[in-house]
């Protein structure tokens, strides 16, 4: 599994706000008010990232305590996996409120203090999120045994360019 790469996180903010955008202009131009996230949306996202670091802590301390534990290998690439999609998905909500945000600062009335406020904390969470994601998956990195073979090795003394 290859770790997330910043080009994948800014592409989801960088969707994240263009839809965000989108969204409240296709409200707007239809007559209705602006979207402003629910107050629980940030709570939620934080307690997301919050879950997958204690859930990825195990794998850590199994893999670099001194008596070294038998680590499931599955559930740790199921718990990198998890992490990979909780900073893509915070990067998107991070990108969605601040295309909020963006749509909020061109109106020429100023919102209420209450729509910033959802606003501004749901990008913060979402950031949060993503440093989240990125710290359970370097949690959940496992690292290479001494006694491995490289790939395409068929074991010692095999000279591939001998045969």
């Amino acid at each position: 599994m290859t770790r997330t790469r910043p080009a994948v996180l800014l592409l989801a903010a960088a969707i994240g706000l263009a839809v965000g955008f989108l969204v409240d202009q296709f409200l707007t131009g239809t007559g209705r008010s602006t979207f402003v996230p629910g107050a629980t949306l940030p709570i939620l996202l934080v307690l997301l990232g919050v879950f997958v670091v204690v859930l990825a802590v195990p794998i850590r301390r199994a893999t670099r305590s001194e008596a070294r534990g038998r680590v499931d290998p599955f559930r740790a690439v199921r718990i990198a996996m998890l992490a990979k999609a909780s900073s893509i998905v915070g990067a998107a909500f991070a990108g969605f409120a601040g295309g909020l945000a963006l749509f909020l600062l061109t109106r020429p009335v100023t919102p209420s203090v209450g729509s910033w406020g959802t606003v501004i904390a749901t990008i913060a969470s979402g950031v949060l999120l993503v440093a989240a994601g990125l710290v359970a998956e370097h949690l959940c990195t496992i690292r290479k045994d001494d006694d491995d073979d490289q790939p395409g090795d068929s074991g010692p003394g095999f000279d591939a360019h001998s045969h």
